[in-house]
């Protein structure tokens, strides 16, 4: 049968990232820098591989062509609010390249005083975003791997997990970075054909409007959703990355603000392009068969159903490597984060630089569990993203934007961001009405929060602490966990802003 066909081709495929895995761990230096920030010198074309591979994954591949099945070219809103995302990364935080973060945590108390009650909040709201985003990941990926290969969802699910899981444990953020930039270069192909033959399927573009109501074939489907919640799910997706851990990673690992910011603009256009391919999936889906009972299954059907085999493996490769990438990637950074934060706020110190790699790998383990568990509670990969951001990471980003760019804000004022970010997401989740008109709540979370972080910080006295007192506290503190792998603990001179 093919689903043994398609299960065989998964596992062959897993065993080759791990085999990649494992030839990248014998070539690293085996410090806690290397492993989880590639010795901060990651050059500019992994960057955007592993950039690209991660912005190109569970959402894209499962999400947004399940969005365009049902509402049709509204599914490209996602690669929109992405590619915006992205490219305000690039102009608003490649900067902070210079100042040698390794965590989001660090970088957001820094613009209040390295304050430790806002590092403790945001290190495990960070924690619980990385494996809100793992969970969403390993239940994109368990859901087609369980329609194309014929096995359970919870088996599913926990070999999509192994697939990403054993290949970090081995190898690290360098592993990371390398299966990124493969898998990047294989979903790109995998999907664009897959879309070219969609089109031929359905009679070209004239036939993806086919068993569809008409107003999902207006522009982006604003029709069919309403400007507002088009407009919400852009937003959303664009505070995604904009306060995702795993992209700041990516500023604090390149080789300079230069390069980080170059490989931000290309994938920011790239994206842009990949964007409408998800809707165009989608659409064919729909028209080839308007009565699947979950739309999330428009990809595997059109891969198993419709295509020949030999383009279903492919499609199978690209699809679970959009998974797996996004995936590992926020299993790194879900770790720094509980190195570098979530351990000093329960021991008091950070760990010392020759256990940092063995208690990387443990916490890896045990992250990657945790999230194979939030997923066994949903069925959904755009309400559980959707959700999942804007009640833990609209806050995170209004709190990034008034500290990089207002000097008077404070950490009573990130304190009072956080608190009213999350509470107005689960008040609007809580009210069906407000639900219904909003969308998704992030754009409330992100207003109220933004209202409530200016009037606390001027209600409040300003921080005494400058930007260089700020800066050397954090570095002393992180300078035990580095150990000699980072030679300098002060700013890099780097004339490019």
């Amino acid at each position: 049968m093919n689903s043994h066909v398609f299960l065989g081709a998964f596992i062959a495929y897993v065993v080759v990232m791990i085999a990649f895995g494992w030839w990248i761990s014998r070539h690293s230096r085996g410090t806690g820098n290397d492993f989880l920030l590639g010795g901060r010198s990651i050059p500019i074309f992994l960057t955007i591989g592993t950039t690209v591979a991660t912005m190109v994954g569970t959402g894209s591949s499962m999400g947004a062509v399940g969005f365009g099945y049902t509402n049709g070219w509204a599914g490209a809103l996602y690669g929109i609010g992405g590619s915006i995302g992205v490219l305000l990364l690039a102009a608003w935080f490649a900067p902070v390249r210079k100042l040698r973060f390794m965590t989001m945590s660090e970088e957001l108390s820094y613009y209040v005083g390295a304050n430790r009650w806002v590092r403790n909040i945001v290190a495990v709201l960070i924690y619980i975003a990385c494996i809100g985003w793992l969970g969403a990941h390993i239940l994109g990926g368990g859901l087609y791997l369980s329609w194309m290969a014929g096995i359970d969802l919870t088996t599913a699910r926990i070999l999509v997990a192994l697939g990403f899981g054993i290949y970090c444990v081995i190898g690290g953020y360098m592993a990371v970075v390398w299966t990124d930039t493969i898998q990047a270069v294989v979903l790109f192909v995998g999907f664009i054909v897959m879309a070219v033959i969609a089109l031929f399927e359905v009679g070209g573009f004239s036939g993806l409007g086919a068993n569809m109501d008409v107003a999902t074939t207006s522009f982006l489907g604003i029709d069919k959703i309403g400007v507002v919640p088009a407009i919400s799910l852009t937003a959303v997706i664009a505070v995604g990355v904009l306060a995702t851990p795993s992209y700041r990673q990516r500023i604090y690992s390149g080789n300079s603000v230069h390069s980080v910011r170059k490989s931000f603009v290309i994938t920011g256009i790239l994206y842009i392009i990949f964007s409408i391919i998800p809707a165009i999936i989608g659409m064919a889906t729909h028209a080839l068969n308007p009565d699947l009972d979950n739309s999330n299954f428009a990809f595997p059907f059109l891969a198993t159903e419709i295509l020949p085999l030999w383009l279903g493996l492919l499609l199978l490769v690209a699809g679970l490597s959009a998974t797996m990438s996004s995936a590992s990637s926020d299993a790194i950074a879900g770790v720094s984060i509980l190195l570098r934060d979530v351990y000093v706020l329960f021991t008091g110190h950070t760990p010392s630089a020759h256990k940092v790699v063995k208690l990387s790998r443990l916490s890896l383990v045990a992250t990657i569990g945790l999230a194979l568990l939030f997923a066994l509670t949903s069925d959904n990969v755009i309400d559980y993203i959707t959700s999942m951001i804007a009640t833990v990471m609209a806050g995170m980003f209004v709190c990034g934007v008034l500290g990089r760019f207002w000097p008077r804000y404070n950490w009573q004022g990130a304190v009072a961001t956080l608190i009213a970010a999350s509470a107005t997401s689960l008040a609007v989740i809580g009210v069906d009405s407000w639900s219904a008109f909003w969308g998704n709540p992030s754009i409330p979370a992100v207003l109220v929060a933004l209202v409530v972080g200016v009037v606390v910080s001027l209600i409040t006295p300003a921080s005494q602490v400058t930007p260089e007192q700020a800066l050397q506290r954090i570095n002393e503190e992180r300078q035990r966990m580095e150990g000699d792998a980072d030679p300098a603990l002060t700013p890099q001179t780097d004339s490019t802003s």
